[in-house]
């Protein structure tokens, strides 16, 4: 039996066709045809089959004017968003405020008016228009059986299409949406239709042009989620520590998964489930201490050093600032290990290290410290390297006749970067213009002295000697107050002093004792010293740029000094070497040098310092960094609030 459909007829017109199909059938040209069953009116079924369906007629169109009734006023009802995403360039708020109605609100609308279900699911938003030369055609009562794309208009056979009443119904512009008058018991019509259809657009909803629509219309419902998403995309993938996951993206698997913007290197999987003995060997994948860390951190094997000695005097009156001293203008960056030698220091040295911490930040974390007597070594490294240091090893040396007595003497800290050892020793020799022979003997009771390395093995031990501590290492930097002198008199060198328009250094080092030493071989045999372009570091008047004016009135001379040797040459090269004029509590000048230092990959099979630092001093200096901060900033809070204008 097939299903009933109810036709809405137009008296007829000379040249138009008899009948039209409001649903369920599709319209004809020439002849009538009987209501064809079918899905769409699947959802009618169940009311169509409860009772007859009285028909409803459409008063005809004059030709002359259009119908002029008045509208009562109706309560528009919720809208309700449709299943679909998006169909065509519709207004998509004129689409939200239809309101597409089901199977059981029609049965609904027909007890309650008595008007038939038959006219699908937009009882109150499809339109009823007057006679036309194009009928309407028939409307589904799902939006998910919107006909096909449109054909363009006026076919072979002159009958309308499916497109120009589509778009007639489901209009972009807002005008459209006001009601027309309706009888009594009718339901609400929509305006005309407009006199030029829409232009052609593809249906599919998967169609370039409805996807070019929907990411240029900001009115579309998920355009704010798709903006949103793809800026916070791009967004995480601009950041140093969060790049962007690979898991979000369609066409990246979990094998290829890894960190695009970090600087850690991804670790494979299968790495790390397959163990590997292979203790202490160059060859081991993944070795700690290895070739391939190595280039990670370090691409050309050199790591930058700052080492510095600085005799105090013993002030308890620290710097306002070690700027200068620790990070000079001349570095455009930091280095990544600090060496900082201190003799005759202060009596507080925690407070010495606190300062130190503070100056260099939370970027830097105190490796070890070491003390003998007034005799300070701090090693800062930066902090993510502390993972590939050995176990830091320190030994002393008294030069004193009396050992009780520990301002002159030595002391030495080793360790082992990567497959790199490296000692450093800051040393106070004896003073006196006339005593070299004193100095030389110091010099002497510490290379032999000097108990190191103890538990860490030595990198070549082939190259060793057992009476030079020098030997047993890779890198070595001897650094201190060695109270070498120039020679000559005080009126000599001022006199040198005193050229202009600069000072002639390589003329006050002839005068100079360690240098003349060395060229005969009798100190710091295998030693190097970067070139001086300074003054002489010793000895000024406490607060002043002036020399001793004191009644001993003490030579200047180049006391302070730093110099390096190497088992490979070549491995260290000098940056810089230089005195820090602005720092005036000590009747020294601090002293500094900057050097580049070759570092070759070593073997797992060392102990480690496993990441082991002074956490106590690291979280003081960042408490003390903050606190002086917002004191300097709360100064000038109140430097700004008192300022008081005068107008003479």
């Amino acid at each position: 039996m097939p299903s009933k459909s109810t036709c809405l007829r137009h008296p007829e017109a000379p040249g138009q066709t008899e009948g039209r199909m409001l649903q369920g059938q599709l319209p004809s040209t020439g002849q009538d045809r009987p209501p064809s069953s079918g899905p769409l009116l699947a959802t009618h079924s169940q009311g169509l089959e409860k009772g007859p369906i009285p028909p409803i007629s459409l008063p005809a169109k004059p030709k002359s004017q259009a119908p002029q009734v008045k509208a009562d006023p109706i309560t528009p009802q919720p809208p309700m968003r449709p299943k679909l995403e998006r169909a065509l360039s519709l207004d998509d708020k004129g689409w939200r405020r239809r309101h597409f109605r089901s199977s059981q609100e029609d049965l609904a609308a027909q007890n309650h008016n008595g008007t038939s279900p038959s006219r699908g699911s937009m009882q109150d938003a499809a339109p009823q228009t007057p006679a036309c030369s194009h009928p309407l055609p028939c409307l589904s009562t799902s939006l998910q059986e919107i006909p096909k794309p449109r054909r363009a208009m006026g076919d072979e056979s002159g009958s309308p299409s499916l497109g120009d009443g589509l778009s007639g119904m489901i209009s972009t512009s807002p005008d459209l949406l006001r009601r027309e008058a309706v009888p009594a018991g009718g339901s609400p019509k929509l305006a005309s239709l407009p006199p030029h259809p829409l232009p052609a657009m593809d249906l599919n909803v998967a169609s370039d042009s409805l996807r070019t629509t929907n990411r240029v219309d900001p009115e579309h419902t998920d355009y704010k989620h798709r903006m949103q998403t793809r800026l916070v995309r791009a967004h995480s993938s601009l950041g140093s520590s969060r790049p962007q996951s690979p898991l979000a993206s369609d066409d990246h698997s979990l094998h290829s998964a890894r960190s695009t913007f970090s600087l850690l290197a991804p670790i494979r999987t299968k790495d790390v489930r397959s163990r590997n003995y292979l203790e202490g060997s160059l060859l081991a994948t993944g070795a700690l201490l290895g070739a391939d860390e190595l280039a990670r951190y370090f691409p050309d094997r050199n790591m930058a050093l700052f080492v510095a000695t600085w005799n105090m005097q013993g002030q308890k009156e620290l710097p306002p600032s070690l700027d200068e001293f620790l990070l000079p203008t001349e570095a455009d960056y930091t280095q990544d290990l600090y060496i900082i030698g201190v003799q005759e220091g202060c009596s507080d040295r925690r407070e010495w290290e606190t300062r130190l911490q503070e100056t260099l930040g939370p970027q830097y974390v105190l490796l070890s410290s070491a003390a003998h007597g007034v005799l300070y070594m701090s090693l800062f490294i930066r902090r993510d390297l502390i993972w590939f240091c050995s176990e830091v090893e320190c030994s002393t040396v008294t030069t004193r006749i009396v050992s009780h007595i520990k301002t002159k003497g030595a002391l030495g800290v080793s360790f082992t970067f990567f497959g790199t050892s490296f000692l450093f020793i800051t040393s106070h020799f004896t003073s006196g213009d006339g005593k070299v022979a004193e100095r030389l003997l110091d010099y002497s009771k510490t290379i032999q002295a000097l108990a190191l390395p103890r538990n860490v093995p030595d990198t070549n031990p082939y190259r060793s000697s057992a009476v030079d501590v020098t030997t047993r290492f890779d890198e070595v930097f001897w650094f201190g107050d060695f109270n070498f002198r120039l020679s000559g008199g005080r009126v000599a060198i001022e006199a040198l002093l005193r050229q202009d328009p600069e000072v002639d250094v390589p003329a006050l080092l002839q005068h100079d004792q360690l240098t003349q030493e060395m060229k005969k071989g009798s100190i710091f045999r295998g030693f190097q010293e970067p070139d001086i372009h300074f003054l002489p570091s010793y000895k000024f008047d406490i607060g002043k740029d002036t020399y001793d004016s004191t009644s001993k009135q003490r030579t200047p001379s180049y006391t302070d000094r730093v110099l390096y040797k190497s088992r490979h040459k070549g491995d260290i090269c000098p940056m810089k070497y230089s005195s820090c004029p602005g720092i005036k509590t000590s009747d020294h000048r601090p002293v500094y040098g900057l050097f580049q230092v070759k570092v070759r990959p070593g073997r797992d099979n060392i102990p480690l310092a496993a990441g082991k630092f002074d956490r106590e001093l690291y979280l003081l200096g960042i408490k003390r960094r903050i606190s002086k901060e917002i004191q300097k900033q709360q100064a000038l809070k109140n430097q700004s609030s008192s300022a008081v204008c005068t107008v003479s």
